[in-house]
């Protein structure tokens, strides 16, 4: 199977480790165990002292019931039968492709997004269709076009929300249109939804499982709550047909996921509302520290985001992306993601959820680079 590279993780794998100001990062701020059981109130001495005495059998198979009753609570119609366990997003989401897809089937997805979502299909023999997300639509979805790449041999439509690397968020009345296109094909909507819940309100975020019998939910344990270690994330889904493929095809390349990782994905999803609000706070703080630098820096633009930890940055230089992230990384130690990992030029993706202080300074390192380039 011939595959495209994967230009994100490629960035991030060579020039994450070292970095001075990591603001690539997409995880809102990661916490340590003994931050979680802080966090959530747990004894982690009980905990620890519980999980020890068991064996290291391959655990259960369709996923511990208590991560998957934690799971649910993230939506409004769905079940522990609704949820299939992955390693990760990343592995839910190839999964679902490895599970549904054929050579031949056509599927449509957007751009910018992340990469899996139309280089994976591609690369399963899928005929791919991009439907490009616009800055004067604010990245969102122009559903005219998407009534005309939309076909009767369409498979499946591919979307992201909120997105990355925009921060765009597609409302409930979006999404329902949507799902009007897709129905009127009989296709399935997977919908990348790891920055769901991470708004800049408190409104309930929709998801594409509760909205749709075949919408198809992927998340994971990493951005929303922190603990990206857990390497856990999950298919979530009201179509019993989906399910029951992922789960005949998980026996092939997973079988199950780890059980320390379940057992304390588990315990953090059932004070899920604490976490939440920890991450809320801090992604609402920065997109403000964010925002004001934006408007300050005269050589940067962007669309605001509306949700996620991401925001897709413009600069005026004349200068590759990739050059220009190189380049202000030796010189000041700051780390972005190079806008062409999306294919955007002359752009720059900044995670703005770490740490304050980190995204302050590594902010300022940026202007600084900027600075030294425009007075040449």
């Amino acid at each position: 199977m011939k595959i495209k590279p994967f230009a994100v993780e490629e960035w991030m794998n060579e020039w994450e480790v070292g970095a001075k100001y990591n603001i690539a990062e997409t995880c809102v701020d990661s916490v340590s165990v003994n931050e979680l059981f802080e966090l959530i109130g747990e004894d982690k001495d009980s905990f620890i002292d519980e999980f020890c005495k068991r064996r290291l059998t391959y655990g259960d198979i369709e996923g511990a019931p208590l991560f998957r009753q934690g799971v649910c609570k993230l939506y409004k119609k769905l079940f522990p039968k609704n949820i299939v366990p992955t390693h990760g997003a990343t592995g839910a989401n190839h999964h679902v492709f490895y599970s549904l897809l054929s050579p031949g089937d056509e599927v449509i997805s957007i751009m910018p997004t992340y990469q899996q979502l139309y280089s994976i299909p591609e690369s399963y023999g899928a005929v791919v269709k991009i439907m490009e997300l616009k800055q004067e639509n604010n990245y969102l979805p122009d559903l005219n076009e998407l009534k005309k790449l939309v076909s009767e041999k369409t498979k499946m439509i591919c979307i992201n929300n909120p997105n990355n690397p925009t921060g765009a968020l597609m409302s409930k009345d979006m999404l329902e249109e949507i799902i009007s296109v897709a129905k009127s094909v009989d296709a399935y909507i997977l919908c990348d939804e790891v920055y769901r819940h991470l708004t800049q309100d408190d409104n309930w975020c929709e998801s594409i499982a509760d909205l749709y019998e075949k919408g198809i939910s992927v998340s994971s344990m990493s951005k929303v709550f922190s603990l990206a270690g857990l390497r856990l994330g999950w298919i979530a889904t009201q179509d019993m047909n989906v399910i029951k493929s992922c789960l005949s095809h998980r026996d092939y390349n997973l079988i199950s996921c780890g059980m320390f990782d379940e057992a304390l994905a588990g315990i953090a999803l059932k004070h899920s509302e604490k976490l939440l609000e920890r991450n809320k706070n801090i992604v609402r703080e920065n997109l403000k520290i964010l925002d004001e630098w934006v408007q300050n820096e005269p050589h940067v633009y962007y669309v605001k985001p509306q949700a996620g930890t991401t925001a897709l940055v413009y600069y005026d230089l004349d200068i590759p992306s990739y050059e220009f992230c190189q380049e202000m990384y030796k010189r000041t130690g700051a780390f972005v993601t190079p806008g062409d990992c999306f294919e955007q030029p002359n752009s720059m993706r900044i995670g703005y959820a770490c740490d304050k202080h980190t995204l302050i300074d590594g902010l300022d390192a940026i202007s600084s680079y900027i600075y030294t380039k425009t007075k040449r």
